[in-house]
């Protein structure tokens, strides 16, 4: 691998990271604003934030530690998942731009940092 690769590999999984232990704090402690600006705005129940913020931390444990390829590719799918669900209901409420973008960052590093990420760190199928 490069050390452009590598580079690209760890600022975008970083960021990546960061955004989703940060999102998935404030959803955890359940901020007032989060609550009405996502979670009352797009129609969810309250306990699904706390499901989600949980999937996040974890997630970001996973993604950050060394080997663990399986895991990796589930904890990757996952922030997939949850972003493009996220841009798809803002996307579906008519939000603005502003309420949007998180979502579709957040969902572009998750996709350069899985496409982007060492041998090492990647699931190895049999032939």
């Amino acid at each position: 691998m490069s050390k452009r690769n590598k580079i690209i590999y760890w600022v975008t999984t970083l960021w990546m990271s960061l955004g989703m232990v940060s999102s998935g704090v404030v959803q955890l402690i359940r901020m007032e604003d989060e609550l009405e600006r996502t979670v009352n705005h797009l129609g969810y129940p309250i306990y699904f934030i706390t499901i989600l913020a949980i999937w996040k931390l974890l997630g970001v444990i996973v993604a950050l530690a060394p080997r663990l390829p399986l895991i990796k590719e589930w904890a990757y799918a996952g922030f997939f998942f949850a972003m493009s669900g996220a841009l798809i209901s803002h996307l579906a409420m008519n939000d603005p731009l502003s309420e949007i973008f998180p979502s579709v960052m957040l969902l572009i590093l998750t996709i350069i940092s899985w496409y982007s990420r060492p041998e090492s760190r990647k699931l190895q199928i049999a032939k």
